[in-house]
């Protein structure tokens, strides 16, 4: 059962949050009519194995925007969104190995699981079904989760990524989700024997990345794209081997039986049947958008190239920190804007109209004056 404002954990932390579907963040809560702060923590503050984090960035993912306007249906407000954290340690609890204080770490999208489930113990907690997310859920004590809108989080250290010397926190930041939501299928699915050809359908910021990936594992990567005036982006800074205009007839008449991998990043409602035609007989097609309403599979174009539709969902603990780790080692990062709380309403509304390159990173702790002293 969820506690009331007055029972939650009595440590604050300040950030913004929507307070219903309209999906405007602000700096102040009304919370039973009063404007108080918000608690964040999401166990016992310094618990045994807890973590407390200074965020220093967090990432503006598309998933952010679906939850605060209730477009999933699942929406508890007030919801502090954010689960592409980046900061550094403040505190450790008395039973905390893995972490100290100063360290660089990130959260990503949960912060706990079962721990006993098959899931759990083959590390994929994010199958588990016992899964807390970062924000709008409920955490075992009955308080709620509030995520990296804010100015700081403690999470169980086991459910904490150490972010690598070398990966800075700003850019880095998004991979805590964007990077792992390709990052995982990629492995998961074998997309990533050097030589095969990859495509990756939408240039947002799940598709830049899964570029950069592609061409780190030694693929060939085609950018698929409904806009033509990307094309010398994902070539020229991208790195993309080639870039196919789904809207062209001709050109995905000449692209059929081209790919031996596809990650389908677009959240939006779109036909699987071209996409498919893409791929040479065993191809793969992994999609990790989540668009609002059901897709339709032809299954003629399944079984008559004996070809895989499958989906994916973000990656355990383990598996991110691999991903982190690959990255640092590649230079691999995110393309970002840096932006500050006041600009954050404006860019939410940019990311609507999917006018973001790549990815909006709000700088946490250089605007605090605008997320503090509700």
């Amino acid at each position: 059962m969820s506690k009331s404002p007055e029972q939650e954990h009595p440590v604050k932390a300040f950030g913004w949050a929507a307070k219903d579907n309209s999906g405007v963040l602000s700096p102040s809560i009304s919370l039973e009519g009063l404007n108080t702060s918000f608690s964040l923590v999401v166990c016992l503050e310094n618990g045994e194995e807890d973590v407390t984090i200074k965020i220093l960035f967090c990432g503006i993912c598309h998933s952010d925007l679906h939850t605060i306007k209730n477009e999933w249906g699942n929406a508890q407000y007030p919801i502090v969104p954010g689960h592409e954290i980046a900061g550094t340690v403040t505190s450790v609890g008395n039973g905390v190995t893995k972490f100290k204080v100063g360290d660089n770490v990130g959260v990503g999208v949960q912060v706990s699981s079962c721990r006993n489930c098959d899931n759990c113990k083959q590390d994929e907690e994010s199958y588990c079904p016992k899964m807390i997310l970062t924000y709008n859920s409920t955490y075992y004590d009955g308080t709620r989760t509030y995520g990296g809108y804010s100015d700081s989080v403690v999470v169980d250290q086991n459910y904490v990524l150490r972010f690598p010397d070398n990966l800075p926190l700003d850019a880095g930041a998004p991979l805590l989700c964007a990077g792992i939501t390709v990052y995982s299928p990629m492995k998961y699915y074998g997309m990533t024997e050097p030589g095969k050809v990859l495509g990756v359908v939408g240039l947002g910021g799940l598709g830049h990345v899964a570029v950069k990936l592609g061409k780190a594992f030694g693929l060939k990567v085609v950018v698929i794209s409904t806009s033509p005036k990307k094309e010398k982006e994902a070539i020229e800074r991208l790195g993309a081997d080639a870039f196919l205009v789904s809207r062209d007839p001709e050109q995905m008449k000449a692209a059929i039986g081209s790919m031996n991998y596809i990650i389908d990043t677009v959240s939006a409602v779109h036909p699987l049947a071209p996409l498919l035609s893409l791929l040479k007989t065993n191809g793969k097609l992994a999609s990790v958008g989540l668009p609002e309403k059901p897709l339709q599979l032809p299954m003629f174009a399944l079984t008559m190239g004996r070809k895989l539709v499958g989906g994916s969902n973000f990656g355990g603990i383990k598996e991110t920190q691999e991903m982190l780790d690959f990255c640092a080692k590649h230079s691999i990062t995110a393309d970002i804007e840096l932006i500050k709380f006041d600009y954050l309403n404006t860019a939410i509304e940019r990311l609507s109209k999917a006018d973001v390159h790549y990815r909006f990173v709000i700088d946490v702790a250089n605007s605090l004056g605008t997320a503090t002293k509700l």
